[in-house]
């Protein structure tokens, strides 16, 4: 009897316990399983597919998330949706370089236009490569990208430090829509703060000064991209520095003559077969193109010289060789007209 009845009350206290409400520590413990994904951080995704660094393509971004590429972190105050990619791994059919990408899904032409916009911090760029190669250590944070003729890219928005320096550079380039063969397509680089493309080392591990008006890793800073009638304007903003506004042209080109090369271009492309070209007079005018965003490593082992592990993407993380841009906030649509 006094085995029964110790049975029953076992029994007892096991259901009693069963309804009872769960403790907050329980309730603590199911909400760290909650998986939290980019698509709730940025709304936006349903307009995106993505490229990663370990190539995988995926189109379809709602409730998608993948570990050490693409993912959601929490600073302690925001979330924040995270691009990281290796110096190598497996890229795109036209390029050395990988990213983790987003590419969007609607095209459109300069004429009819598109807006972008993006609140980010670079959070590491690449810690090896060649300071005379002008890639080294940076990676695109947006880009305008061609989808016919050449595929060329009439805008990259860049973001470079060199090891040992507290600041790095913002900076966009243009790349011409080259007229005949693609061979001669050059990248003209516009500074926004701290240096532009051009300026490199004095050898492979001698850097340039440190940017006066650069901007940290970790440092938040905004970009917006409007392209309204052939017309695209530009503007950068970053608590503690100046707002930098461009405006330049997709429909009319500044680089249609030989003479028109601008000194820079000279110097940067000056010991390559690349760089010594012109573009068609109406530049992307009628060309289909589209925006991307997020991190595209601009460091690899062929043209940087970057450390890359024999390819290990583990190694090459604990190692510094690749890139992490997190991003808080984005937007994607139609152009606006300018204020």
């Amino acid at each position: 009897m006094r085995k029964t009845a110790l049975i029953i009350v076992t029994i007892l206290v096991f259901f009693s316990c069963k309804n009872e409400p769960r403790t907050s520590l329980e309730t603590t413990s199911e909400t760290e399983l909650i998986t939290k994904y980019p698509s709730d951080v940025i709304s936006f995704m349903d307009k995106w597919k993505i490229l990663l660094g370990d190539g995988t393509h995926v189109d379809n971004l709602v409730n998608y998330q993948k570990d050490d590429f693409f993912y959601v972190l929490n600073d302690g105050k925001t979330d924040w949706v995270v691009y990281k990619t290796p110096n190598a791994g497996i890229t795109s059919k036209t390029s050395s370089n990988t990213r983790t990408e987003l590419g969007e899904k609607r095209h459109w032409i300069p004429e009819k236009g598109g807006k972008l916009t993006g609140t980010l911090k670079v959070q590491h760029v690449s810690t090896t490569g060649d300071a005379t190669a002008a890639s080294s250590y940076s990676v695109v944070v947006g880009q305008i990208h061609s989808d016919e003729g050449h595929e060329n890219e009439p805008l990259k928005i860049y973001y470079k430090k060199f090891p040992g320096h507290t600041k790095g550079s913002v900076f966009w380039n243009y790349e011409i829509n080259t007229k005949g063969d693609n061979i001669g397509r050059f990248d003209y680089s516009t500074a926004v703060w701290g240096y532009d493309f051009s300026v490199v080392g004095s050898d492979v591990s001698v850097y340039p000064e440190e940017p006066k008006e650069g901007i940290a890793l970790g440092e938040e800073f905004s970009y917006e991209v409007n392209v309204h009638k052939g017309i695209m304007y530009l503007t950068f903003s970053s608590n503690g520095h100046k707002t930098v506004t461009f405006t330049k042209s997709l429909i009319a080109s500044e680089f249609a003559t030989i003479s028109d090369i601008p000194q820079q271009v000279l110097k940067v492309y000056a010991n390559r077969e690349k760089g010594g070209g012109v573009e068609r007079e109406i530049a992307y005018a009628g060309e289909i193109n589209y925006f991307k965003q997020g991190a595209y490593n601009q460091a690899n082992p062929k043209s940087t010289k970057s450390e890359v592990y024999g390819g290990d993407i583990i190694k090459q993380y604990e190692n510094g060789s690749y890139a992490e841009v997190w991003f808080r906030e984005a937007t994607v649509g139609n152009s606006t007209i300018p204020e």
